[in-house]
């Protein structure tokens, strides 16, 4: 691990120094479990006590801060950033050696950047290009015609299937797999019945630039046109997307969300864990969809959406679903009151 100092990490992050700026720093921890060579960080007041009694040699706080503490400290506009900053050059990821395994099966027509690693149980089909300095865990598979940029992050057991294209600085997390058939069935009559008849996928699965793919996170190729993950996205572990679909650049997804297909995702949006939604939707720049949320129509409008029902009692839950078959039957009874009341005749 790197050594740094307090005044090393100003000239990487910017703020002001509060305290000894000589302070040395060997890695980064909790504010509860940091030790006297390690950076903690403060995202808000209401941990000050947690802050002066932890053991950190030096603190991230926020700028507005002026309560005083027995730690020297960086303050920064915004410390969750720039702790995330500090974390990547106190605890940089291991470098790998270029070059390819022996154990790797590698098509003779690819080309591989000489700065690129291609671990062991590797697959590259004919045709593949991988950018400089990629990193391909064990086990990985890059399908044929697939381009992936500079600078990317295969972990094991990741799966670019053919003519997928990956742009520079992507991390693949383990498992995932981008590019696969999307659910394209048509239904046809035959002698025996109806029976499924599979719509060949010709379309690709496009990602850009600093995009990051969580554990056994699926993206789909396009049926006809391309599926697309602009620049920036994040997706966590466990997200199913469909074929067509297109998410907007910078949108952060959480974990267990499926979006079916043809869905049109905008810039800068959130979406929490395990929200659905159906296909051929718009989602406008800078929506915000709580967690376990069913989206069934577009949304129009920035802002945040939630349809989830609340926990409440096994018992009071089935009362409302009783109730809630009735609903049409209540409404049209109601609607018959107030004619009624109004002195108009009732409707058949």
């Amino acid at each position: 691990m790197p050594s740094l100092t307090l005044a090393d990490l100003q000239a990487h992050l910017g703020g002001t120094i509060r305290g000894n700026a000589g302070v040395r720093l060997d890695g980064a921890a909790s504010l509860e479990q940091a030790t006297t060579g390690q950076l903690g960080f403060l995202l808000h007041r209401k941990y000050l006590d947690q802050a002066r009694a932890s053991a950190a040699g030096a603190l991230i706080v926020p700028e507005s801060l002026n309560d005083p503490l027995p730690q020297a400290c960086l303050a920064v506009a915004n410390p969750h950033a720039a702790f995330a900053r500090a974390l990547a050059l106190l605890h940089p990821e291991p470098r790998s050696a270029p070059g390819i395994h022996p154990a790797a099966s590698v098509a003779t027509d690819c080309v591989i950047d000489a700065s690129a690693r291609i671990a062991p149980g590797c697959v590259v089909e004919t045709g593949a290009r991988i950018g400089a300095r990629c990193v391909i865990g064990p086990n990985c598979v890059i399908g044929a015609d697939a381009l992936l940029g500079e600078d990317c992050h295969l972990h094991a057991h990741v799966t670019v299937q053919h003519g997928s294209v990956i742009g520079n600085r992507v991390v693949l997390h383990p498992g995932c797999v981008i590019g696969s058939d999307g659910f394209g069935l048509a239904r046809e009559k035959g002698p025996a019945g109806d029976r499924w008849i599979k719509v060949p996928q010709v379309g690709r699965a496009i990602l850009g630039d600093d995009v990051e793919v969580g554990a056994n996170t699926t993206i789909d190729r396009g049926a006809l046109d391309d599926t697309v993950i602009e620049d920036g996205a994040k997706l966590d572990n466990l997200i199913q997307i469909a074929h067509n679909c297109r998410i907007g650049h910078h949108t952060a997804v959480a974990a267990c969300v499926g979006i079916a297909g043809s869905t049109r995702i905008g810039a800068w949006c959130q979406i929490g864990g395990a929200a659905m939604i159906i296909g051929h939707l718009e989602i406008a720049d800078r929506v915000t969809i709580s967690a376990g949320t069913f989206v069934a129509k577009d949304i129009k409008e920035p802002g945040v959406y939630t349809s989830v029902q609340p926990l409440m009692r096994h018992a009071d839950w089935l009362r409302n679903a009783s109730r809630l078959r009735h609903l049409d039957d209540l409404a049209r009874r109601i609607k018959t009151l107030e004619k009624q009341i109004a002195g108009k005749p009732a409707p058949t």
